[in-house]
This record gives structure tokens, C-alpha cells and sequence, in this order.
């Protein structure tokens, strides 16, 4: 065998008998761009009765073995690697396991070039599937959360009383002034419009039951399920997320403790209470609103907007939109928790579900609202 530097070459000697392939000088990688032209001007697959001489091998490896086995087929390369008495055993090893593992080695398909029908139809498809799987998730996670419910209802000593008032602190007292405030404008850009549309019917008056209508069925707990959905789920969320990601939660059911009873029901416990209060100021709000727009534009003073409300509008009016409150309090708390326990345990994971927890909850909102709608409707309430 030679050790030197030489490169490596490959000559077939047709005229030999048999004929002979002497194989030769350093077969590696400095030297792959050589021997691959050397192995294609002998071509292959070669004939079954040449003899191969490997007395003047020298250097070898992965890549030159590869060469070899594309030159000589991978069942030659394994005989001659197991029965040529002048491969050192390291040779014989490699030519070997190259030989296997190209006999094993399969072209990997290309991939089938869809057009942009198909690629919607599939992409619409997998959204769906991802659709189902969320609202799987989330009803069992709403039966797990009524489950721990009435496990702990009955034991005062589990209650998390502390946790409960500081949630309902951050969810209803600390929203009071975005919530206000919004219903308030709102309440008065409906006033608006309504009496200026109305002004062409010569029915002014009505904007105030308009506003009332509007108010106390829809825009109340709407607007403030809307808010609480982009401001108190996404806390929820991101907090819980980031308990997943310190790995905070394993923390607390290797002390025993259950996540569900610490986290998740003070959350929706202090939801449920703080959104029908907010709902009834965000109605208080609106009607104020309205009437101050009223008072301004149409000269209709406060004591007659009210007399207007207490004669046109009934309590039922009231009640309906109040009687939604409990509904989406408990839908966006359970979405909010669920979306931080989906956190995979980065900071990008806990934008990602945040955000879609913001989503989710809005859209069942409205969803929610729509269908609650149509029902009273059919109702007749």
C-alpha cells in the first residue's frame, strides 16, 4: 500500500486477460473532484469478470469509499472489502459500512408541486382540523373546570379567598374607568347618529329609545366582554404562560397542590362577579352617554330622557342583556387559563397564545351575542 500524497486514479486495462482495474494513490476528500472525473470516464456499471487491484491504494475515506461504491456496485464493494488480502482492516471496515449503507440508501421522492387550488383546499382543511381539536380542548378543559368547581364548593378550608378578591380587583375595579369611559362615548355617538338620521322622519324623540334599545340588549355587555376579552384574558394568559415556561406549574404539583383549584377557578370565580358590574356601569354609562347628546342636541333635558326610558323600555330589555354577563364572563376566563397552559415554555409561545386567546375569546363573543340574539328574537323577549 502507498502512503503517499499522491492523487488518486482509477485506469481499466481493457486488454488484460481478465481484464484489470488497478485502483491507486490517495482516495479522499482533497482529491474527490479528480477521481469523480476519473470514475466517469471509466463509466459503469463494470463487467462482471474484472479483476480489481488494490495493491497501490493509499489514503481512503468516506468519500472515496462513496466513489468506489458508485464505480464498483455496493455488493462488489462488500466482497472486495471482505475477502482482498491487501486492505488494511480500517479500510476493509470503512468499505464495508459504506457498502451497507449505500445498499440501504433510497432517492428520496420529490415533492409533488400542487397547484394554488389544492394548496387552499389544504390549508383551509388543516384550519379546520385545527378548529376542532381547539374546541375539543376547550370543552374538556370547561368540564374539568366544573369538576374542580364542585369539589371545592362544598369545602370553605379550599377556598382561595385572598386570590379571588386580588382577581377581582384586577378584572373589575381596575377596568372601571376604560369601560366607562368607552360606553360613555359610544352612548353618545349612537345619540348622534340617531338623530340625525331620525331627523329626516321627523322622529327625533325615538333616538332615545334607540340608545336605550341599543344599550341595555347589546352594546352594554358586548362592548364590555369585547374589552374584558382583550384586556383580562390576555392577563390571564400571559400569566399562566409564563408560570408553564419557569416551569412554576410542575413546581406546584410536586408540592401536592392542584393548578386548577390555585390558578384557574380564582380567575373565573372573580370573572363571573366582576363582568355582570361592569356590564350594568357599562349600561349606566351608554344611557348617559346618549342622554347628555340628547340634552345637548335635540334639547330633550334628562328628567324627560328618563321619563322616555322608564315609559318605552321594559326591565325584560334590561335583564336580557345582563342575563348574557355570566355567559362570556365564564367563556373568556376558561379560554384565557387554557390558552396559558398551552405554553410550550418560550417567550415566543407566550405571545403567540396570548394572542390567540384574545381571538378566540372575541370571536365566541360576538358568535355568542349573534346566536343569543336570534333566540329572543324567535322568543319574543
Amino acid at each position: 500500500m502507498s502512503t503517499s500524497m499522491a492523487t488518486g486514479s482509477a485506469q481499466l486495462d481493457a486488454t488484460a486477460a481478465p481484464p484489470r482495474l488497478s485502483i491507486a494513490g490517495d482516495w479522499t476528500l482533497a482529491h474527490y473532484h479528480a477521481l469523480e472525473r476519473a470514475v466517469a470516464a471509466i463509466g459503469t456499471p463494470l463487467a462482471a469478470d474484472v479483476a480489481i487491484d488494490t495493491n497501490q491504494l493509499g489514503a481512503l475515506d468516506t468519500a472515496g469509499a462513496s466513489l468506489l461504491a458508485g464505480l464498483l456496485g455496493n455488493e462488489r464493494l462488500s466482497k472486495l472489502a471482505s475477502t482482498d488480502p491487501h486492505l488494511p482492516t480500517a479500510q476493509r471496515a470503512l468499505l464495508q459500512t459504506v457498502g451497507t449503507a449505500m445498499a440501504g440508501y433510497q432517492e428520496p421522492r420529490r415533492a409533488r408541486r400542487g397547484n394554488a387550488l389544492t394548496d387552499l383546499l389544504a390549508r383551509i382543511g388543516a384550519a379546520m382540523e385545527n378548529i376542532y381539536h381547539q374546541q375539543v380542548r376547550l370543552l374538556g378543559f370547561i368540564g374539568l373546570t366544573l369538576q374542580t368547581f364542585a369539589q371545592t364548593a362544598l369545602r370553605p378550608r379550599r377556598w382561595r379567598v385572598t386570590s379571588l378578591v386580588a382577581h377581582m380587583e384586577e378584572t373589575g375595579l381596575d377596568a372601571v374607568p376604560i369601560v366607562a369611559l368607552l360606553t360613555f362615548m359610544v352612548g353618545a355617538v349612537v345619540a348622534f347618529l340617531g338623530s340625525t338620521v331620525l331627523a329626516d322622519f321627523g322622529a327625533t324623540i325615538y333616538t332615545v329609545d334607540l340608545v336605550a334599545f341599543s344599550f341595555l340588549r347589546e352594546f352594554g355587555v358586548l362592548l364590555t366582554a369585547i374589552l374584558m376579552a382583550g384586556r383580562t384574558a390576555s392577563a390571564f394568559t400571559a400569566q399562566i404562560g409564563s408560570m408553564k415556561a419557569n416551569e412554576e406549574i410542575d413546581a406546584i404539583r410536586a408540592l401536592g397542590l392542584d393548578p386548577m383549584e390555585l390558578l384557574v377557578l380564582p380567575r373565573v370565580l372573580a370573572m363571573l362577579a366582576a363582568l355582570p358590574m361592569l356590564t350594568f356601569l357599562a349600561m349606566i354609562a351608554g344611557l348617559v352617554g346618549g342622554g347628555l347628546v340628547c340634552a345637548l342636541v335635540l334639547d330633550i333635558s334628562p328628567v324627560m330622557f328618563i321619563n322616555l326610558v322608564k315609559s318605552d323600555i321594559g326591565v325584560r330589555n334590561f335583564l336580557v342583556g345582563l342575563a348574557k354577563a355570566p355567559v362570556f364572563a365564564f367563556l373568556i376566563a376558561v379560554i384565557g387559563c387554557l390558552e396559558g397552559f398551552k405554553v410550550t415554555g418560550s417567550a415566543e409561545s407566550v405571545g403567540e397564545h396570548t394572542t390567540s386567546s384574545v381571538v378566540q375569546s372575541i370571536f365566541v363573543v360576538i358568535l355568542l351575542d349573534a346566536l343569543a340574539a336570534l333566540f329572543y328574537m324567535e322568543m319574543g323577549w
